[in-house]
């Protein structure tokens, strides 16, 4: 595989469990390293399904899934659990923080898992709390109260942008998200994009930002529309 490439997709073909249709039937795609995609699929298109195969978090019923040069079906669950924890920062489409830590903890625990995240987030001689905090100011979190407090005293969109910090911390190779600009207003959609682009550029790291919003895909250099490859949307059709 080469160097370039972040993400590679082989004959990939996924169903949840034996005797239900496939959800997804894509022949080939492939992601190079610092490129920012937009995919984009109605609901209930396989977006999500997509997302979680790539982060290893679900594996393929047939097919391969290589991601940096590791074929994730080759991982025991221990391992995927390991390498998502070092590579991928996921912001998810329900968040997945921890209710009963602060906001500043929630953003900092990915570093808790992961040892390289953990010297990237510090190497510049900041502390992790100090990294958390940096990216919570960029998305307008910068209240000492506000970053004290559990998450579960949070609006749902202030929570959408602790995610997004979470995801961020660490400088992962590759950031995944789960249509993160749902709860945002669109002043916060265009600051969560900036913000976004600009830890990308900074590090060097992959984004993969899958929504139904059309009006976002002109922000980015390369756009996917998953019927367009999923064959089992054009056999539907």
């Amino acid at each position: 595989m080469p160097q370039t490439a972040a993400i590679q997709l082989s004959n990939l073909r996924f169903r949840w469990r034996q005797g239900l249709p496939e959800v997804l039937n894509i022949s080939e795609l492939e992601v190079a390293r610092g490129e920012r995609v937009f995919i984009r699929g109605a609901s209930g298109s396989g977006k999500s399904t997509l997302l979680a195969l790539l982060a290893g978090v679900n594996l393929p019923t047939n097919g391969e899934v290589n991601i940096l040069g590791q074929a994730i079906s080759q991982l025991n669950g221990s391992r995927r659990d390991h390498f998502r924890s070092d590579h991928i920062g996921f912001i998810f489409q329900l968040f997945n923080l921890i209710p009963y830590l602060s906001v500043l903890e929630n953003v900092a625990l990915p570093c808790r898992f992961s040892r390289s995240r953990r010297l990237n987030a510090t190497r510049s001689g900041n502390t992790l709390h100090d990294e958390a905090r940096r990216l919570l100011e960029h998305l307008g979190m910068a209240d000492d109260d506000l970053i004290h407090r559990p998450v579960t005293e949070l609006s749902v969109g202030q929570q959408q942008r602790v995610a997004t910090a979470r995801a961020l911390i660490g400088a992962p190779e590759i950031i995944i998200a789960d249509e993160p600009t749902s709860a945002l207003d669109s002043d916060m959609r265009q600051l969560f994009i900036r913000l976004l682009f600009q830890e990308c550029e900074r590090t060097g790291s992959t984004l993969l930002f899958a929504s139904h919003d059309k009006q976002l895909e002109s922000l980015f250099e390369r756009h996917i529309t998953l019927e367009k490859i999923n064959r089992i949307g054009q056999e539907l059709g």
